[in-house]
Order: C-alpha cells, then structure tokens, then sequence
C-alpha cells in the first residue's frame, strides 16, 4: 500500500501560495464550500499508466470515426481507470497550470472564488463521459479542467456579452457560436460536452453541423456529374457539395426560437447511406429543439474558410479553383450568423491522417468496418488542398467579419490537448 499524493501531476509552483484564499486551505487541503478532496490510501498497482483521456475505448472512437453527434445521455463511454486520486488543492494548482488560464483572464485568485463551479462542472463532465472524478488519469484531467471548462466558461461570458446588447422584453435571438476546427481533432466531442454543459445549468441549446447541409445524394451525383474528372468534387466535403438554401433557412429559423413554445428539427444527414455515400436523414428521424434558445453550436471542419486569390488555390491544386469559387457564397449562407468563433488551431495538417488512421485502425480491431489505410489516405487527400490554402489565412486573420474581442484560438497538440501557443 502507497500514500499517494500525486501520481499524476507535479506542480511547477507552490501548492499554496501566498494569494490563496485562508477560508480554501484547511490542514494543507483545498476546501470548497460543496467539497473536500482528501488523500486516500491506494494500492499502488492500481495506477494509471495511459497516455490516451479515452483509452480502451472503442465506442467513443468509433463516434468521432464516422463524425456522428449523439442527442442524449453518453452511457459507459470510459471504462473504469486505474485510482489516481487528488486533493482539491492539487486539482487548484492543476487547473492555475491550463495553458488557456491566462487568456481568458482567469487568475488564481478568481479560480479561487469559483472552484465550486469548476468542481461542479467537472462532476457533470465526468458524469457525461461515466468517468469518477475521483479517478482521473492526467489526460483525462486536462481535457476536463484544461480545455473543456475553461471554453465552456468562454462561452458563458460570450453570452453574457450577446445578451446584455438587449433591452429587458426584447426578443433575444440564442447566439451562435461557430467552432471551426479539422476533422478527427476532437471538435464534435467538444461541443457535445459543452451542449451537456448548457443543458444542465438550465440554458437551452441547439447543435447543429456543417455536415447536415450536405446536398442529398442525388444532388452530389449531379456535382460530380458537372465536375467530372475533380477528386475534390467528386464527393461530399468540399465547398460546393452543401445544400445552402437549407443553411440559411436552418440558422434563420435558430435565431427565431426565442420563445416558450416554438418548436423547430434540425435537419440531420446520414453518412451511412448508399454504402457510406450518405444522404439526407429521413426528416422524422430530425431531432426537435425548443425555444427559447440561449445558444447554437455551430461546428465544421471549414467554418469559417475565406476565399483566396486564384492564383494562390491554384498554386496549392489546380481542382481548387473551382471550389475556391463557390466559397465566396458561403459567408452569407453560414459566417453571417456566427457571432462568437472558437477556432481549433493545428501545426500540421498531416495530423488530419493520422488521426482519422488512429480512428480507422481503432474501428477495424474491434472487428467493425474500417477503412483500409489507402482508403484513409484518398480520403484525407481531399481536404487537405483547402487546409493547406485556407488555414493559413483563418490563423491570421479570422473570419470574414469576426471581431478579435469574440474569437478564441485554441492551438492543441497531436493528442487533441491545448497548448500555450507559440
């Protein structure tokens, strides 16, 4: 049998400092007013070694494999992890050490005042994902107290900013926070955490997905029929291959949902259809959301893409030309609406491949369709292009219309964690 104190964190500070609150610290522990972490005898067999926040869990990849959101509850998403237990002043020191701490202005002493919110949305999460919070490996801490609770807390400011605009008996339209981020990084479990979040402090959302404006299946034929010879046409994904008129008419419809009583579904598309060439879902199979919206979640991989100059797509792949084309329709079918941005930054591209193979590879063990890794491969093939021409401008620039007080750029690493950007 071991004490342990911390197997899993090794603060680089002191784990009480002269700023932290006396009414926080009893006999060398964190005290909050709803709860009091202590340390525990563990077997030291029990610990946990992985480095992976979702480690032997085939089900969760398998979601962020095939990019499908969940409209409930996540049941038995992680196995049980081996015992890392910490005291709430570990967790304190822990959360002080996120790399988005200082920009998004949090300080210890403000951490300190709310550690009852931060502890309280922690149990949600770990709720959510049928984690004990009490048994949390390092990744699985950091996805919760580094990156999920500190966007969510973002998020509620954005809110607080978007609502104080109006008048008390104004209509409030939900404000829509659009999430643009490359597929395979995490983005859709991001906001199906932050959906949960909202939901139980009482605020109605709304997610929806540029995915769910894919044309139906015969009108990606008729795409493909129009471009023959153009990989990046050839299939849903590029600019080109959305139903705009069904964005507009979506998003328009959101913001209406300010009151008791009005109804709307948000159109769905399945991926799964005609051997994995999807189609629009069958419109009663729509979930229905209900007003009054506080806020929509907007999340794809290209949100938020600007046209460049020809000569630049062209310089990057010939095919792009036309799709660069057809994104300059895109802003007011889908940025317009955008009011807050939180852009999901990368390094390298690549990372796209890697991570989709890691999901496909995942899929194919646990004895489920997969694809092979040269079907990966032609797949990431045909993004890649507009990553490579585009991203590079959203950095830097933002969005078309964005306002830089509204826009957190969140760079993560090739584990789907942030990092202090460089």
């Amino acid at each position: 049998m071991a004490v342990v104190m911390d197997a899993f964190y090794r603060p680089t500070k002191p784990l009480i400092t002269s700023s932290t609150p006396s009414s926080l610290i009893h006999n060398g522990c964190y005290v909050s007013n709803t709860t009091s972490f202590r340390l525990h005898r563990i077997n030291s067999s029990k610990l946990g070694h992985g480095c992976s926040w979702m480690q032997d869990n085939s089900t969760y990849r398998d979601i962020i494999a095939n990019n499908e959101r969940r409209h409930g509850p996540l049941h038995s998403v992680f196995p049980p992890t081996r015992a890392e237990v910490s005291s709430v002043k570990d967790l304190f020191e822990f959360i002080c050490s996120g790399p988005l701490i200082d920009k998004l202005g949090f300080t210890p002493e403000t951490i300190a005042e709310s550690i009852d919110k931060w502890l309280e949305k922690g149990s949600h999460v770990c709720k959510l994902f049928n984690l004990n919070d009490l048994f949390l490996t390092t990744p699985q801490k950091a996805r919760i107290y580094h990156y999920y609770i500190p966007v969510f807390l973002w998020c509620e400011q954005q809110i607080a900013d978007h609502r104080s605009a109006f008048k008390d008996g104004d209509d409030i339209p939900p404000l829509v926070i659009g999430f643009s981020a490359p597929q395979g990084c995490g983005k859709t479990t991001l906001v199906f955490a932050l959906d949960y979040l909202f939901k139980t402090s009482g605020r109605k959302s709304a997610t929806i997905s540029i995915d769910d404006f894919y044309l139906t299946h015969d009108d990606q034929v008729k795409l493909r029929e129009r471009n023959p010879g153009n990989a990046l046409l050839e299939f849903r994904g590029n600019a080109g291959s959305h139903d705009l008129s069904l964005s507009v008419e979506t998003l328009t419809s959101l913001e209406k949902l300010t009151k008791e009583g009005t109804k709307m579904k948000l159109p769905r598309y399945d991926k799964s259809a005609y051997n994995g060439r999807g189609d629009r879902a069958d419109p009663s199979t729509w979930p229905e959301v209900e007003g009054p919206l506080t806020v929509v979640l907007f999340e794809g991989w290209m949100l938020g893409f600007k046209p460049a100059p020809a000569e630049a797509v062209k310089a990057v792949d010939p095919q792009l030309e036309i799709v660069n084309k057809n994104l300059e329709t895109y802003y007011d079918a889908w940025d317009k609406f955008v009011k807050s941005w939180i852009i999901i930054k990368i390094k390298d591209p690549s990372c796209v491949y890697d991570w989709r193979l890691q999901a496909e590879v995942a899929m194919r063990e646990a004895g489920n369709p997969g694809m092979t890794d040269e079907e990966v491969r032609d797949f990431v093939s045909r993004y890649l292009p507009a990553y490579n021409a585009y991203l590079p401008t959203l950095y830097t620039e933002g969005p078309k219309g964005s306002d830089s007080k509204r826009t957190l750029i969140v760079e993560i690493d090739e584990g789907r964690n942030p990092i202090l950007a460089g």
